[in-house]
């Protein structure tokens, strides 16, 4: 086992999933290094009604921190931190990002290290490579690693040709204790389920995968949870539950014939990036219907453990021939596959594996 590190993680929150999609990610990752023995503090702002909306205590496996959302609190946070082993920015902590992006790396010194972790690696992209005077880009070469939750080769190209020292993504992944098969919930049956918040970069593609699919099957049945679709079109067959807590998400999971994921522009666009929904649902052994990206085959075989669509002409055509039977077989591949290859402890043996003591990846022995 690697020596025990001291990580200070400063993101949107550990406690709350309220409009803050990477929560599950967030928890998945800390809890594994936890479990390895790993210390983690978690800085998070008292911000957009999160504290409120909290889906769990804090939890044994790491310390969280709320800090007021005020620049004297994130320099108090930002001074608590010093002398960490590690310390994470997290994009899109919501409140004061560029403000901490610039002073975490004032904690910098022998033995700590101050990495950059990118949760929305597209579009951190395309925003810095279309306005040269965002802060942040000159920031980027002084952070001791970029680490991000998808993107493959695509995005750890573009990071370094903005002066990335080094550049890694960690993937999503499962975490089998909190996402796996529950019994069906009368009120959560469809014949296919989205779960996704209503977003700028996510809503035209939703029209066309889902909305557009239910006007042409009028006989079938649709679920639609997240937050903000309340005054959009929606054809008869769509009945819409709004924000769904976690706690519910197993059973979401698991009480459709198949539910569907549908990426956002940008990481349609650079491909290698599964939601960590995507994980989520196949813990869960569900079917799924997933647009198409690049990279899918490096997570599930499709056609075998996931059915992938071009278009919502092809999500119909899949959902017309698809029957209960085919559906849970595929759930179950699909299962198997992630429970052998896309947990969390996988993905926390390999940031062990960037950040133990003489390993090659190593900054500062970068060739």
């Amino acid at each position: 086992m690697a020596a025990p590190l001291n990580i200070s993680f400063f993101a949107s929150s550990l406690v709350s999933a309220y409009w803050n999609g990477a929560a599950t990610y967030y928890r998945g990752m800390v809890r594994a290094l936890a479990r390895l023995g790993h210390r983690v503090t978690f800085y998070e702002p008292d911000a957009y009604g999160r504290q409120a909306h909290r889906d769990m205590e804090d939890p044994d496996w790491a310390t969280v921190v709320v800090y007021p959302a005020t620049e004297e609190g994130v320099f108090s946070s930002l001074e608590a931190a010093r002398g960490s082993d590690i310390v994470v920015k997290a994009s899109g902590v919501g409140v004061f990002d560029a403000l901490l992006e610039a002073e975490v790396l004032g904690l910098k010194r022998e033995g700590t290290q101050v990495i950059f972790w990118d949760v929305d690696a597209p579009a951190t992209l395309e925003r810095i490579g279309t306005h040269p005077a965002d802060p942040f880009l000159p920031l980027v070469p002084r952070y001791d690693m970029i680490l991000t939750y998808g993107g493959g080769d695509p995005v750890v190209r573009a990071y370094r040709g903005f002066g990335a020292r080094e550049c890694i993504p960690i993937y999503n992944a499962l975490d089998p204790d909190t996402h796996h098969p529950v019994s069906p919930d009368e009120r959560l049956r469809a014949d296919l389920s989205f779960l996704g918040n209503r977003l700028p970069d996510r809503e035209r593609r939703v029209e066309e995968f889902f909305l557009s699919v239910a006007e042409r099957l009028p006989r079938r049945s649709f679920l639609l949870a997240g937050s903000g679709w309340e005054d959009k079109s929606k054809s008869e067959n769509v009945r819409y539950i709004g924000h769904l807590g976690t706690g519910d998400h197993n059973a979401f999971n698991c009480s459709p014939m198949a539910v569907l994921n549908v990426s956002r522009d940008g990481m349609a666009r650079y491909g290698f990036s599964p939601a960590t929904r995507v994980f989520e649902a196949a813990g869960a052994g569900a079917c799924m219907i997933t647009d198409l990206w690049e990279g899918i085959g490096e997570f599930f075989e499709p056609e075998r453990e996931i059915l992938v669509a071009a278009n919502g002409e092809e999500v119909a055509q899949i959902l017309e021939r698809l029957t209960p039977a085919l559906a849970a077989e595929v759930g179950r591949k699909a299962r198997a596959r992630v429970r052998a290859e896309h947990t969390y402890t996988h993905r926390a043996r390999q940031f062990e594996e960037i950040f133990s003591a003489g390993s090659a990846r190593r900054i500062g022995r970068l060739p």
